[in-house]
C-alpha cells in the first residue's frame, strides 16, 4: 500500500495581481494563508510545494521520474494537473517551446529507462482521448465520437473502438500528441485566453517479456511461456474549475464550463469517498458519475502509481478558488492506492518461473546449505506438483465433458428415429383405414361394414399413446 503523491505548484502574479502582493507563505512541504480577510492559522503539508520560481524539471525529478521508471518495470503509473482555470496545468503538462513539460520530459524517459533494460524486449501503443461535455472523444481519429466505456477480466476498465498507433520512438509520440492537440476544445474566456474546455488523457500502454538470450536455442518458446508485463501511463491535463461571475462564461462556454464542473465535482467525490475509507467498509464510491472518474478509477485507491500535482494561483482575488483546491489536495494525499506488477502470466510460463526459482533455491543451498532453504524447495516442489495436478484434473474434467455431450448427442438421434419409424408406421395404418372407410359407401352384399377386430383397435390406440408421449418428452429435452 502506498498513498497518492500530491504536488503543489504556484504560478506566478501577473502584473495585476502584482499589486496586491500574495497571501500565501511557502515553505518546501508546507502552504498558509497568513493575509486578507480569510487568513487563518491553518497549514496545509504535502509532499512537495514548489514556488513561483519552480521550473518544470524539478518538479518531474521530485516524484515523476520514479513514476516512469516503475511503468517500463511493469507498474500503473497515472500523473494528471488539477486547479483552477487559468492555474498552470496545461502549461505544467504541456510546457512550451523554451521550457518542455511532463509530458515530453516524461516520454522521452520512457525510452531511456527501454533503451537500459537490455534484456527485455518492448512494444508501446499510443491513445489520445477527451472529454468534452460527458462524451469520450478520439484525437487520433477525430470521426470516432461518443466512445464508450467497458469493463472485462482480461483488459480491466477500457475505452471501446480508440484507436491506438504503435510508436518506436519519442519523436513519433510527440507528432502524435501534436496532431490530436490539433482537435482539442479550445476557446476563450475573461480568465483565460486558450481556456482547455475538455479533460484530456494520452495514454501509453507498454508491453514486455523477456528476451530469453540464456539460451538462443529457445528463444521461439519462451516467447510465448515467459509473462508479459502490460502497464499502462496515463498522462492527464484536466480542464479548471470555473467561477461563471469570473470567467463571464455563456452560451456554448457555459455547457461547457458546467460539465467541466460537474466531473470535477464527482472527481472530488470520489476523492472524498476513498480519504474517509469508505471503500475499506464497504461503502459505495462513484466512480461511474462521471466518465472521468470511470476511466481513471484504477488510479483512484486502485492498481497504479499516482502523482496529482494541483496547480494554484497565489493572487489575493482568487484565495476561495486556491484554499478548495488545497483542501482538495489535502484530501487525496490521504487515498492509498495498492500498485503491483501487471503479469499476464500462462501455464507454461507459470511452471517455468517455479522450476527456475526451485533452481536458484537448489543453487543457494549447495553453497549455504540450511534447513531453512530446504523448506523453501520442498515448499516450491509441492507448488509445481499441486499445478502440473491441476492442469491434469482439468484436462481429464474436459474430456468427460466433451464424452458426456457426445452421447447426450447420440441418445437424442435415436430417440429421433424411433419417432420417425412409428409416424411412418401410424400412417400406413391410417391410408388403410381410410380405404376402408371409402369401401363401406358401397353396398356389400357379404357384410353392412367393415368389422373391426378389438384387440387390433386396443392395440393400435396403446401405439398411438405411447408415440403422442415419446413426442412429447422430446419436445420438452
Amino acid at each position: 500500500m502506498e498513498k497518492i503523491l500530491v504536488s503543489i505548484r504556484v504560478r506566478p502574479l501577473n502584473k495585476q495581481e502584482a499589486s496586491k502582493g500574495m497571501p500565501w507563505k511557502l515553505t518546501p512541504n508546507t502552504i498558509n494563508l497568513t493575509a486578507g480577510p480569510s487568513a487563518s492559522a491553518q497549514t496545509y503539508t504535502f509532499d512537495r510545494v514548489f514556488g513561483t520560481d519552480s521550473k518544470t524539471r524539478d518538479i518531474y525529478e521530485a516524484h515523476t521520474k520514479k513514476i516512469i521508471s516503475s511503468t517500463v518495470r511493469g507498474f500503473n503509473g497515472t500523473i494528471f494537473a488539477y486547479g483552477q482555470t487559468s492555474s498552470g496545468k496545461t502549461y505544467t503538462m504541456r510546457g512550451s517551446q523554451d521550457e518542455p513539460g511532463i509530458i515530453p520530459i516524461a516520454i522521452q524517459d520512457v525510452f531511456r529507462n527501454i533503451e537500459a533494460e537490455s534484456n527485455r524486449e518492448f512494444l508501446l501503443r499510443v491513445s489520445y482521448m477527451e472529454i468534452y461535455n460527458e462524451e469520450i472523444k478520439d484525437l487520433l481519429a477525430p470521426e470516432n465520437r461518443k466512445l464508450q466505456v467497458h469493463e472485462s477480466a482480461e483488459r480491466g476498465i477500457f475505452v471501446a473502438g480508440l484507436r491506438e498507433e504503435i510508436v518506436v520512438s519519442p519523436e513519433q509520440v510527440l507528432q502524435l500528441m501534436d496532431a490530436g492537440e490539433a482537435h482539442r476544445h479550445i476557446g476563450e474566456t475573461n480568465m483565460n485566453v486558450h481556456s482547455s474546455r475538455s479533460h484530456t488523457i494520452f495514454r501509453m500502454v507498454i508491453e514486455s517479456r523477456d528476451r530469453g538470450e540464456d539460451d538462443p536455442c529457445e528463444r521461439d518458446s519462451l516467447q510465448t511461456s515467459d509473462p508479459v508485463r502490460v502497464s499502462h501511463l496515463n498522462l492527464v491535463d484536466l480542464a479548471g474549475s470555473e467561477r461563471v461571475n469570473k470567467t463571464g462564461a455563456e452560451g456554448t462556454r457555459l455547457k461547457e464550463g458546467t460539465h467541466i464542473n460537474k466531473s470535477l465535482m464527482t472527481l472530488g467525490n470520489v476523492i472524498n469517498k476513498l480519504s474517509e475509507g469508505i471503500e475499506k467498509q464497504g461503502g459505495h464510491v462513484p466512480y461511474r458519475d462521471s466518465k472521468l472518474t470511470r476511466i481513471l478509477q484504477p488510479a483512484l485507491g486502485g492498481n497504479a502509481k499516482t502523482l496529482i500535482i494541483c496547480n494554484i494561483t497565489p493572487a489575493m482575488i482568487h484565495v476561495d478558488e486556491t484554499r478548495g483546491t488545497l483542501q482538495f489536495a489535502s484530501r487525496a494525499n490521504r487515498v492509498t492506492n495498492c500498485a503491483q506488477v501487471n503479469e499476464i502470466m500462462t501455464d507454461a510460463a507459470l511452471l517455468k518461473r517455479q522450476k527456475k526459482e526451485i533452481e536458484e533455491l537448489r543453487k543457494k543451498l549447495q553453497e549455504s546449505p540450511s534447513d531453512h532453504w530446504e523448506e523453501e524447495i520442498l515448499n516450491l516442489r509441492n507448488e509445481l506438483l499441486k499445478t502440473e495436478l491441476e492442469k491434469e484434473r482439468m484436462a481429464m474434467e474436459l474430456q468427460e465433458s466433451q464424452k458426456a455431450a457426445e452421447r447426450r448427442i447420440k441418445e437424442q438421434q435415436q430417440k429421433i428415429e424411433n419417432l420417425s419409424t412409428m409416424v411412418i408406421n401410424s400412417a400406413v395404418d391410417d391410408r388403410c383405414f381410410e380405404k376402408r372407410k371409402k369401401k363401406g359407401n358401397r353396398r356389400e352384399t357379404w357384410c353392412a361394414r367393415p368389422v373391426l377386430n378389438p384387440v387390433f383397435e386396443e392395440v393400435s390406440h396403446r401405439l398411438n399413446s405411447q408415440m403422442y408421449l415419446l413426442s412429447v418428452t422430446s419436445l420438452r429435452a
